[in-house]
């Protein structure tokens, strides 16, 4: 995403604009050559080729002003601590990172050295959610006292995170925190709220080679790339598509990554199924009050989308999103787009669920009204193009405040690590229990119990 970016018209280098990609950093030569091929294409310059290990060396020696950090969730606090000491500001795809000893490490990092740390949560800049925002926080509803979130991943996208490196909890955090940290964020930013006590119940309950045996799947193919996988709903053939191919099939002789792994094999350890009670810290007329979130994930739904509820003193909002109505089948393959909200021009249109966003508002003694919600091209229901202008130029007057700090990162992940730990030992887990060093103190006293 930022790669093409940067190679548009439309990127940083246009109308003046001094940024410029100065390094590639990736443990797989094959795929930097991929992306400077694309950046010198655009007729931009090459970036130098470095590996993660060099990553503080090449900040100081090249003079770098910010690091955009798209690695493997485990290695995010890693890298931005690198940055970060080595005098960059860093930019972190989300989660912020998977543990509270990285939470601590980046809390210490941007303690000791001032610099500044970006969380790109593209969801904030949806206009459906950003719809929602505004309902919420001009008092539509009154003060926010329970909300409930469902999210459905649908099998093609929710399959995927079965497939590669976030199948193993310690690369991803597990879905609590790779992908649910995007809706807890959400739920932050529309409430203003800080998360207190988190209880979670989930497990691996579709995919995996247990329940496949118990549903008598029979022998599977050990990858999608593959005669046997090439004919399977739940395969992902890396040869059908260019950008796969390019970056991971021919590739994988640099680091053996295989990223289509079959779904339904042995050593899968994150959940596919989890539900969710969070006690938040939100604002009340008379300080703070307890407002109560019920949430749930499901990655085997055959839709994807997500239903959020807020109620409150004065009524109650309720915002309907279908991302993809279903996933088509063509000779027994699943053909969709992995993503649908990354790439919605590649999503087909269902009748009996087309894809569709509704946010409806209902005050008390009072009939509902649906709130029209502004047209957004592109990935995230516009959000990413939104996203990369304040990634590239800096934020403008934004009375949402949908840029996020490292403090945001934080708020969105302790929701997902205390339910890790909940899921570890069956009780509920106050926030402030977790071990969280100078990151505790900056959220304040909702958090940390002062």
């Amino acid at each position: 995403m930022y790669v093409s970016a940067l190679a548009a018209d439309a990127g940083p280098d246009a109308g003046g604009r001094g940024d410029r990609l100065v390094a590639l950093a990736d443990p797989n030569p094959g795929r930097m050559a991929v992306h400077t091929r694309r950046l010198v294409a655009a007729g931009r310059p090459a970036p130098e080729h470095l590996h993660p290990a060099d990553l503080a060396a090449a900040v100081r020696r090249l003079g770098i002003d910010r690091v955009i950090v798209t690695a493997p969730d485990r290695f995010h606090a890693d890298h931005v601590v690198a940055a970060l000491d080595a005098g960059a500001d860093a930019v972190v795809e989300k989660p912020l990172t998977t543990d509270e000893d990285g939470v601590r490490r980046i809390a210490e990092a941007v303690e000791r050295t001032g610099r500044e740390v970006l969380v790109t949560f593209n969801y904030r800049y949806a206009p459906r959610n950003s719809a929602l925002k505004r309902v919420i926080a001009d008092g539509e509803i009154g003060d926010v006292t329970s909300l409930h979130f469902e999210w459905v991943l649908d099998t093609a996208h929710g399959a995927d995170y079965f497939r590669r490196w976030h199948r193993q909890k310690e690369n991803s955090g597990g879905l609590l925190v790779h992908k649910s940290s995007h809706h807890f964020d959400l739920v932050n930013w529309w409430t203003s709220g800080v998360p207190t006590r988190v209880f979670a119940s989930g497990g691996l309950r579709f995919y995996g080679a247990e329940n496949a045996a118990a549903r008598g799947l029979g022998p599977r193919p050990a990858r999608g790339t593959s005669e046997a996988g090439r004919g399977d709903a739940f395969s992902l053939d890396l040869a059908a598509d260019e950008a796969y191919r390019e970056l991971y099939l021919d590739n994988e002789r640099y680091d053996g990554y295989l990223r289509d792994r079959d779904v339904f094999d042995d050593g899968i350890t994150i959940e596919d199924n989890l539900a969710l009670v969070v006690d938040y810290a939100v604002p009340h007329a008379a300080g703070r009050r307890t407002a109560t979130m019920s949430y749930a994930l499901n990655a085997h739904s055959p839709w994807e989308g997500y239903v959020v509820a807020v109620n409150g003193t004065r009524g109650r909002a309720e915002l309907t999103v279908v991302e993809r109505g279903s996933v088509p089948l063509a000779d027994g393959v699943a053909g969709a787009v992995v993503d649908p909200s990354m790439h919605p021009d590649g999503v087909g249109a269902d009748a009996a669920r087309p894809v569709s966003e509704r946010l409806v508002v209902q005050q008390h003694f009072r009939t509902a009204r649906e709130v029209p919600i502004a047209g957004g091209d592109g990935g995230h229901g516009g959000g990413d193009a939104l996203l990369l202008r304040d990634v590239f130029d800096g934020p403008g007057p934004d009375p949402l405040q949908r840029t996020a700090s490292w403090r945001d990162g934080v708020r969105s992940v302790v929701v997902g690590i205390a339910g890790n730990a909940s899921l570890v030992t069956g009780r509920a887990v106050r926030t402030a229990d977790l071990d969280l060093g100078p990151a505790a103190t900056a959220l304040g006293a909702e958090l940390t119990g002062a």
